[in-house]
Order: structure tokens, then C-alpha cells, then sequence
């Protein structure tokens, strides 16, 4: 049996004016509901620029509660839209405690509960440790109406156990709101290898997992860094079904088929034959050799 979806992806650039960001998003949103849209993913910390880029405690002031003031505005559009909305936002927990957190809404307003970020980088522009405590929620899935869905953050990408812990906890689809890019003294060669290498692990996760990867990144330059857009979505088979450019901003409305998942778990029965009795090294650093 066909269970057609349509995820939204909304890759746009942003400004230091709060509000201007979010107004921006709901009217993206409405325009990618308008092209059919049921599930909506706007790219991480999209209520402002990208502050990481630099250790400033000023920038602690755009955060704020979850739920929250952003996140009251997009249940309401939600509902009035009947989507599903995946907004990554600046969580501030309590006095000196901050995450970097996505909080899901379901088609009828109702919050469904948030993601914080387990992975945290610490580069030089991507400063996140200053900013972020590592999220202590694990790994989640949220029933929404359209699908069961996983959110993941930007970094944590690089990591195959996320994906897959998030794929057996029942995600049909892994989103993945992000914000990265290329540094305006690389070169070309160098800028392709990147963005390669990023598409490419999580095509893996595709792959691996047997779901679609749907990952949503900005555009725009910010402070010495060109973010790379880019956003795109993954078939079952790692195959790209759609890819965003590199420099606009795109609202782009793409129809999966959660069926597919079934057809390739059963003809590639990668999740059958894992030896999970075999496993039990992961969880230490580095295996040593004794």
C-alpha cells in the first residue's frame, strides 16, 4: 500500500532582526502549504543569523523558553495550515543552561515535544560548546499526523549511531534542520569535497536505515562563511530526488513514499542480519588494544 507524503523544505537567508526571521518563516511555510506541503522543515536556528560563529555572550539574549514565544506562533500557523511544522530554535532550559533544540508541532497546533542536540561542535566559526549544553533527552520520534518522523541536528549528521538508533526507535523519515557551510578562503576543489562528504554520509543514512533523509540547510553569507544551502532529499536508496542550489532560497515541496521503506527493508534486509550480539564495543571511545 502507496503512503504518499509531502515534506517542505524552506531554505532561505537570515538577518540579526528576530521577528523579520520568523515572520519570514511563516510566510514561507504558507507558501510551501500552498504547494501541497504536509510536513514543514525550516533549517536550523533560523530566528537569527548564525551567532556560533564567534564566543560573544550578547548572544545568550535570543533565546528563549520551549515552548515559547516562536514556537506559539508556529503551533497557531500549524493548525490554521493543517501542517506539520519543524522549527529549530535557541533553547534557553534555565539561567546558564541553553540547548540547541527543534521542537515538532502536529498538524492541529499540538506540541508534540522537542529534540536537543546531542552532537556539539567546536570549530573555528562553528564556537557551539560555548553556546549549547549537550541534549539529554536521547534520541526521539514524534507520531505526527502525516508520519512517525526523527529530528536530528546539523552535526549530529556525522554520526551513523544517531541515525540509526532514531530509525529503530520507528522514524520513517530522519529530518535534519541545519546550518553549514563552506569558509570564504577555501578554494573550489576543497568547497566540493565538503559538500560531498556531506551529502554523502547521509545518504548513508538513508541507505543503511531504509527511510528518507531530508536535510534542510541556509544560504547566505554570515561573518566569513558561505552556507553551502544545498538542502535536498533521499530516497530509501540513497538516491537524491531533489536538490536545492547553493545560493537562493527555495521552498521546495517534494512527495515520498513511505512504502518504499517496506519494499527495501525486505529486498535489502540489512536490519534482518545486523549482528546486534556483536556490538557491545561501540559504546567505548577508542578500543585499545589490551
Amino acid at each position: 500500500m502507496n503512503k504518499q507524503v509531502k515534506v517542505g523544505l524552506v531554505q532561505m537567508t537570515c538577518t540579526a532582526d528576530k521577528q523579520e526571521n520568523l515572520a519570514k518563516a511563516v510566510e514561507r511555510v504558507r507558501e510551501a502549504a500552498q504547494k501541497g506541503a504536509q510536513i514543514v522543515c525550516l533549517q536550523e536556528l533560523f530566528t537569527s543569523l548564525y551567532f556560533c560563529d564567534a564566543e560573544d555572550y550578547d548572544n545568550f539574549a535570543l533565546a528563549e523558553s520551549i515552548p515559547g514565544p516562536s514556537s506559539d506562533v508556529l503551533k497557531t500557523l500549524a493548525a490554521e495550515l493543517n501542517v506539520v511544522i519543524i522549527a529549530s530554535l535557541f533553547e534557553k532550559r534555565a539561567q546558564g543552561i541553553y540547548h540547541n533544540t527543534t521542537a515538532v508541532l502536529d498538524a492541529d497546533g499540538a506540541y508534540l515535544g522537542k529534540y536537543r542536540k546531542m552532537h556539539i561542535p567546536d570549530d573555528p566559526g562553528f564556537y557551539e560548546k560555548f553556546y549549547f549544553t549537550p541534549g539529554d533527552l536521547g534520541y526521539k520520534v514524534f507520531k505526527t499526523k502525516f508520519a512517525t518522523i526523527g529530528v536530528l541536528i546539523c552535526w549530529d549528521q556525522w554520526y551513523p549511531e544517531a541515525a540509526r538508533i532514531t530509525s529503530l526507535m520507528g522514524a520513517e523519515i530522519l529530518f535534519y534542520p541545519t546550518a553549514i557551510g563552506w569558509a570564504h578562503t577555501q578554494n573550489d576543489d576543497t568547497n566540493t569535497e565538503q559538500y560531498n562528504a556531506w551529502q554523502t554520509i547521509q545518504r548513508s543514512h538513508a541507505v543503511a536505515n531504509g527511510v528518507h533523509v531530508v536535510s534542510v540547510n541556509r544560504v547566505g553569507s554570515e561573518a566569513g562563511i558561505r552556507f553551502w544551502g544545498g538542502s535536498f532529499v533521499a530516497n530509501p536508496f540513497g538516491s537524491v530526488i531533489y536538490q536545492a542550489s547553493h545560493s537562493d532560497e527555495e521552498v521546495i515541496v517534494q512527495e515520498i513514499d513511505l512504502a518504499k521503506t517496506d519494499s527495501y527493508r525486505t529486498h535489502w534486509p540489512f536490519m534482518r542480519d545486523r549482528r546486534i550480539d556483536s556490538y557491545s564495543q561501540i559504546t567505548k571511545r577508542y578500543i585499545d588494544e589490551e
